[in-house]
Parts: C-alpha cells; structure tokens; sequence
C-alpha cells in the first residue's frame, strides 16, 4: 500500500508559498530522489514573474526533477530546450559529414558538401554556447517516459498537462560536442588556407574554359597551320 508523501520545507531553497520539494516514500519508487514543484497559484498581477523566479531557482538547486505546473512556462522552457537539442544534434551531424565526406568522395567534389557543411555545424556551435552552454536548463530533459512519470505524484497536481523536467548528465554529450567542433573549425581553417582560386571554379565553369582551350587550338591547327 503506497504510503502518503511527506510535504517537507524548503528550507535554505525555501523562495515562496507556491512551490514544495517532495520526498518520495513509496516501496521502491524514487527513493531519497528530490522533485521539485512549482504550482500555479496566483496570488497576485506579478505571478508569472514568480514562477519564473522559481523555476530558476529550482534550476540552480539541481534537482532530480522539476514539475513546472503553469503552462505559459512550461511551454516556454519545453521548446527553449527542444531548440538547444536541436543545435546540439545539428553540430554534431554537421561536423560529422564535414570530416567524413572528404573520406567518401573525391577531393574536386567533398568541398562542396564538407565546407557548407562545416559553417553550419560552427555556426550552430556558436549559437549553443552563447545561449545555452552556461544556461542551467542545458543540464535537464522533458521527460516523457510513462513509467517514471507513473512514479512522480502528478496526481497531486491541479493541472493535467505539467511539464516534467529531469536532470541529465550531460559530460560525454558536451565532449563530443566539442570535439567535433574543434575538429571542424580546424579542418575548414586548413581547407580554406590550402585552396587555390581553382578549387572554388564551379566544375561547369572548368569544363567550359577546357572545351574554350580544346576549340582554340583546333582552330590555330586548322587556321594558321604552315
């Protein structure tokens, strides 16, 4: 039989009236694990900008999870972090095909595909570690499991839709991140250094000059032949 929750303050987290930090009890189900509610009660025009206040402080505490109750800001904080996985995957794939497409196809045609390639996977690492590397939402995940949603007491929520964040270790994700960015940067650094002004003639452009240099010398061998 499943135990009730102990409510327990906040003690030194403790930042107002409208969230709880709940310690699950339940045979086998999240154990010492904190979880974090932020509840939308409205207790005056400045509400929102106390749940947000929350949720940062929520963030910054690292809690195992965090039930964003309010639905402006969990939609808010659902779609700033599906954007930050979103530049985090675009770098990565983007970095990939940049140093492996040179490995694929051959040299004349691979920096067509690896350069554009590797502006893009730069330009979105650029963009993540401005917004999101030091930001304390890049450390969580919406979680959408069921079985460990089961496990949180959503039930003693008043509303149906929470978003539910859980805190993730992000270390080799961020090593590989920055790995293959610092391995694109050097490449297209040493791609660009390298090439000639005949490497960035489109291949019709080459083709037309060649044919031009093929019809010239016939007609120097038809016309001023001795």
């Amino acid at each position: 039989m499943a135990l009730p929750v102990p409510v327990g303050s906040l003690s030194s987290h403790s930042r107002g009236p409208a969230h709880r930090v709940l310690r699950a009890c339940w045979n086998g189900e999240l154990v010492g694990t904190d979880c974090y509610i932020v509840h939308e009660i409205y207790n005056g025009e400045n509400a929102q900008d106390q749940f947000e206040y929350e949720l940062e402080q929520a963030l910054e505490a690292q809690y195992k999870y965090i039930v964003i109750e309010p639905t402006r800001i969990g939609d808010e904080t659902s779609r700033w972090i599906t954007l930050g996985n979103y530049l985090h995957k675009t770098t990565v794939l983007a970095g990939t095909a940049c140093l492996f497409t040179p490995l694929a196809l051959p040299l004349d045609y691979s920096h067509y595909i690896s350069l554009p390639a590797g502006v893009l996977s730069l330009a979105c690492c650029t963009v993540y570690g401005i917004s999101w590397q030091f930001d304390s939402c890049c450390n969580y995940q919406v979680e959408y499991n069921a079985y460990e949603l089961s496990r949180l007491p959503l039930h003693t929520l008043t509303s149906s839709t929470p978003v539910v964040l859980v805190r993730k270790d992000h270390l080799h994700r961020k090593r590989l991140h920055s790995m293959i960015a610092l391995a694109t940067l050097v490449y297209c650094v040493k791609r660009c250094a390298s090439s000639t002004p005949y490497d960035w003639t489109p291949l019709g452009s080459r083709q037309t000059a060649h044919s031009r240099q093929q019809s010239l010398q016939v007609a120097q061998e038809h016309f001023f032949a001795p």
